[in-house]
């Protein structure tokens, strides 16, 4: 990351700019810091030009890391990692406060989780592991069963329960179910990836993420807060690589809000 004293902080204009951005201030910006960098010279014109502008981002990202020392991407667009690397970890929104009580309390017992494994590894059983599958009605010994989105679903109703409130998380095992269900889940609000990429901010404490795989199947866990562009997350049947079928429950910090194809589920409220 370039030195970042005495810039200006620009804040991230909701958008990934890239070649036929319509947005001319922010171009025009982010052209100045280019040249500032030297990952110029460039006209200040405020176009995205494919040969001027798009080549100088693409060397940036090739020069220089993003906020935390990880490689930028090539690809000669600026979202949120690339923005904040240019302009600085403020110049990104970032989240680390739970929109509501109910999703404090879901973070706060998801966090007393972490270190739960299968017993034995492998098995999708466990004692711990077996209370969650059959929260969403699944019966353990009746066959091996993913449970990422069972773990989410536990926390959630141990939550509820503690405020003696209903849990507005859909009752399911299934990741893709989950995402489907939400659309009519009149407690859930779902955040599109896209809408995720160009507004970091949206994604909110306690939100379940939700990846596609293919084949049907999925993987899922709660965020525990955004920043530049990164999660930090807790994720049940997963490893320290972050597979979809691992062996316990983690705490991550390795995923990036662009690589979650299908979005968010939030239970916060408005």
């Amino acid at each position: 990351m370039p030195n970042q004293t005495d810039v200006p902080i620009l804040p991230f204009p909701g958008h990934i700019l890239k070649t036929a951005s319509g947005d001319k201030s922010s171009i025009e910006m982010l052209q100045h810091r280019l040249n500032e960098v030297g990952c110029g010279p460039i006209a200040e014109t405020g176009v995205f030009d494919k040969e001027h502008t798009k080549n100088s981002v693409m060397l940036f990202q090739a020069r220089f890391s993003d906020v935390d020392a990880l490689p930028l991407k090539v690809d000669g667009q600026v979202g949120p990692l690339t923005w904040a690397a240019l302009f600085g970890t403020r110049s990104v929104p970032s989240t680390s406060v739970a929109p509501s009580v109910l999703v404090g309390a879901a973070i706060d017992f998801a966090i007393t989780q972490i270190g739960v494994m299968e017993s034995p590894l492998g098995s999708n059983r466990g004692p711990e592991v077996d209370k969650f599958l059959r929260a969403v009605n699944l019966d353990p010994a009746a066959g091996s069963f993913p449970w990422c989105v069972a773990f989410t679903h536990f926390c959630y109703k141990t939550a509820a329960e503690s405020g003696s409130i209903e849990n507005p998380h859909t009752r399911t095992a299934g990741v893709l179910d989950h995402w489907a269900k939400a659309a009519t889940n009149p407690a859930a609000r779902r955040v599109l990836r896209s809408q995720a990429v160009t507004n970091p901010g949206l994604v909110r404490p306690g939100s379940l993420f939700i990846i596609d795989v293919g084949g049907g199947a999925g993987h899922s866990g709660m965020v525990l807060g955004t920043a530049n562009g990164r999660l930090s997350t807790i994720e049940g049947n997963t490893n320290d690589n972050g597979s979809r079928n691992g062996i316990g429950v983690f705490r991550r910090e390795a995923r990036k809000i662009v690589d979650i194809n299908k979005g968010f589920i939030d239970y916060g409220g408005d």
